[in-house]
């Protein structure tokens, strides 16, 4: 006997879960994304999958299938932020979970977040799992580098300090979105990052789970592979960060710690890009702002992990 259709989760479900799904030209990687929420063993949810002006077979892909719980959106291309705002708009549920279109859950993910906000007071906001990286085929992705999640409460200066986890691993209660204003549409990348900082800062609390329960899929078309513009984005998160005081702006060891680290990541980005000199320089900046992490795993790195990343930029670049 086939199991029963799927039907439309009550909108009076306490524990029912809007999806939200940006999409843009990601119909090659889109059915496995949709694949990965339609398979949740957490069966109340809804998926709202947000067409951002898409020009390939995007549309094609959602109307193939037969499920009630499935809502496409289709919206003049805006970007991410502005995505994500749409769906927002139009979540009929109390929990608002985020997935990019290029990345994939475990069959477990809704139920184990939901679980953990059961166990939490209500000023628990947002609960997220650690990630696991794959490669453009969906198949897990060998990385060099250090990506520690440890089960515990991420505060405002954990974000400040780095952007983990992501967005593909967050779920929201919704309400709280109403007070943020939604994500900042002049943002082309870091927007997650900073709508983080700013619910943390108004004392909305933050879980991470450190079990990986998202995939996040690497690939040449990644958002985050232009160097320039994730610096400029990020740069803008970190500033404003200051200016509201979202840590003390009188704390200047940590505000030079949190942009000594930002300058680190975005060497790393500009080398991975090829831009060599530009990694050189910004390495070179984040020495100067702070020479010494006593405690690296503050900010999710190694034991002289400045030293690591120049061993590995003066190796010669491959042909």
């Amino acid at each position: 006997m086939n199991p029963p259709a799927p039907s439309r989760p009550d909108p009076n479900d306490p524990r029912a879960v809007s999806v939200v799904i940006p999409a843009f030209n990601y119909a090659h990687f889109l059915p496995q994304a949709i694949a990965s929420v339609l398979g949740q063993t957490h069966p109340t949810l809804e998926l709202l999958l947000v067409d951002d002006g898409s020009t390939d077979d995007t549309r094609a892909v959602v109307a193939a299938i037969a499920d009630p719980r499935v809502r496409y959106l289709w919206q003049e291309n805006s970007g991410l932020s502005a995505a994500r705002n749409t769906g927002l708009r139009e979540a009929r549920h109390p929990f608002v979970a985020f997935l990019d279109a290029d990345d994939m859950w475990t069959p477990e993910f809704l139920a184990t977040v939901l679980a953990r906000f059961a166990t939490l007071t209500e000023d628990f906001a947002c609960v997220a799992t650690g990630t696991t990286r794959m490669d453009t085929a969906g198949q897990p992705a060998a990385t060099s580098r250090y990506n520690a999640s440890h089960t515990r409460e991420l505060t405002v200066r954990d974000f400040c300090l780095r952007n983990h986890p992501l967005s593909s691993s967050v779920v929201v209660r919704r309400h709280v979105f109403a007070e943020s204003g939604g994500f900042d549409t002049a943002l082309r990348s870091s927007e997650d990052r900073d709508m983080w900082i700013r619910l943390t800062a108004r004392g909305h609390r933050f879980f991470l789970i450190g079990e990986p329960c998202a995939f996040i899929r690497r690939h040449p078309e990644n958002m985050s592979k232009n160097a320039p513009r994730m610096k400029q984005n990020t740069q803008s998160v970190l500033t404003r960060a200051w200016q509201r005081g979202a840590v003390s702006r009188l704390d200047a060891p940590f505000w030079l710690r949190a942009f000594a680290i930002h300058y680190f990541l975005v060497a790393w980005t500009h080398f991975d890009d090829g831009l060599r000199w530009a990694a050189w320089r910004y390495w070179l900046t984040s020495v100067a702002l702070w020479p010494l992490f006593l405690r690296p795993a503050l900010v999710l790195e190694p034991p002289l992990f400045r030293l690591r990343a120049l061993a590995h930029f003066l190796l010669p670049r491959s042909p």
